[in-house]
Parts: C-alpha cells; structure tokens; sequence
C-alpha cells in the first residue's frame, strides 16, 4: 500500500522527524517497534504472512479521520506493513479500542476508468473473500448492501512535513486461527491525484491483533 512513499523508506535507522504527527502507545515517527518473539512463533505457521521482522523501524505516519471522534493511525514500517491503531472519542492512549499489524501482500495498479469503477462495485466488499487457499468472512456490516468503506488519509513521512493525500475504499475481513486468534484480511482500492492525475491501485494486507503485551516501543 502507499507505494508513492515506499522509495523514501530505507532500513537504516530513522532520521529525527521534521513534522509533529499523532503519538499513542508509544508509536511515533521516527521510533522503533520490537514485538513480542513467542506470539510470532506460536502464529508463524498458521498466517499467510510469514517472516515478520522481530524488530521495526517506523518511517511514515497515516491519519484518518472518520467523523468527529473515531479516528485511525498507521505506523508504516521498514518491515513491509504497518501498526494500525483505532481511537475512539479522543487521541490518548484511553481512547484506543484496536491495535492491529498489517503487512502488504500485494499492490497491483488499476488503469482504466472502467477497472477501477469494476473494483469498487464488485471487487472489494463480499460476503466472504477466498484468498490464498482461505475462507475470511467480512468484519464490517451493514443493513442492506455493503459497499466498501470510503476515508482519506493523510500520511507523513520522516523526510517529508508536506501530506500525502489518499483516497481508500476498502473492507476488512477475519478468519479464525487457533484459540480464540485471527488473522485479518484489508482489501482497499486507493487513489492519489499526481499531477491532475489519478493515480489508483489494488492493496491486499493481511494482518493480526496486538495486545499492549505484544509490542514494546524501544526508540
């Protein structure tokens, strides 16, 4: 996802960030992630997602704001993904209702008008979604038809002040792995104006729940 910033993302240590962006549980731009090994053991055979980074610099922040008090901010890492976090009624750590990691599976460009209006009508949000041999069942309802979610994101990067404007229509879906654990799976169809342009694509994710004991922020 977000390939317009990916070239800027590097896997050495992170500058200092010239920009203030949103701070919660620790995760900041600029700042450095290490999760928790045992909890990667016990899932790596079982997510589709394999060889996740122990340790994860992040390099560029995206924030969402839904309505007037649910916002969502992304940690994007050098690991390929990003920390997504939920906040509901305010910006302090209280206010955190999710906290999910996800890593990009796919990134595939939509040039046409007729692709992307194809994509957005009946190529994202389904009852349920095969992908890689798996069943994932939608997360996000409602009464009646369910088109994709509609919400723009503004990201920043540590070598950038200036923010990336994106537009993302897109739909969550979850299956169960062993206990009481899941994966999560994030279709989105994105768009970028460049240059008067619109510049669009298809983003596969998939991802995982974190607990405050999965991830400590070391930097």
């Amino acid at each position: 996802m977000l390939d317009w910033f990916k070239q800027k993302m590097t896997a050495a240590s992170a500058p200092e960030p010239s920009v203030a962006t949103p701070e919660v549980l620790g995760f900041r731009l600029g700042g450095a992630v290490e999760l928790n090994e045992l909890k990667l053991r016990l899932l790596d055979d079982q997510l589709i997602t394999d060889k996740i980074a122990k340790v994860q610099l992040i390099q560029a922040v995206g924030v969402v704001k839904l309505d007037q008090s649910n916002t969502v901010l992304r940690y994007y890492t050098d690991d390929d993904g990003f920390f997504q976090v939920v906040l509901s009624g305010g910006m302090d750590e209280q206010h955190v209702s999710d906290v999910k990691l996800f890593h990009f599976f796919e990134t595939r460009g939509v040039d046409s008008d007729n692709d992307w209006n194809a994509l957005l009508s009946s190529g994202i949000s389904h009852s349920t979604y095969d992908f890689e041999g798996h069943c994932f069942a939608r997360v996000w309802e409602s009464v009646g038809d369910c088109p994709p979610v509609a919400m723009t994101e503004k990201t920043y990067t540590v070598d950038d002040p200036a923010a990336a404007e994106t537009d993302q229509f897109a739909m969550l879906y979850e299956r169960q792995l062993d206990g009481d654990m899941f994966e999560f799976l994030l279709i989105a169809g994105e768009e970028k104006i460049v240059d008067y342009r619109a510049e669009r694509c298809r983003v596969i994710s998939t991802g995982i729940n974190l607990s405050r004991a999965d991830f400590e922020v070391i930097g």
